[in-house]
């Protein structure tokens, strides 16, 4: 029997694996930390966003009509 446990999903990510996950560049991403728009949780010197605030950004995005 294995001990060996599920792969779950990930729950905090770098700016910069958010930038990918969101399509935009890295910038973008700290410009957005930077203006409180992206909600992000800090230690020490590394910032990491839950994959609850990226989902909560994509949620509050408005559609731009043409």
């Amino acid at each position: 029997m294995s001990t060996a446990l599920a792969p779950t999903a990930q729950l905090l990510y770098t700016p910069e694996e958010a930038a990918t996950i969101l399509r935009f560049g890295r910038s973008t991403v700290y410009e957005l930390m930077a203006a409180g728009e992206l909600k992000f949780v800090k230690r020490g010197r590394s910032r990491r966003i839950r994959r609850s605030d990226l989902e909560a950004f994509v949620d509050n995005l408005e559609p731009q009509s043409v």
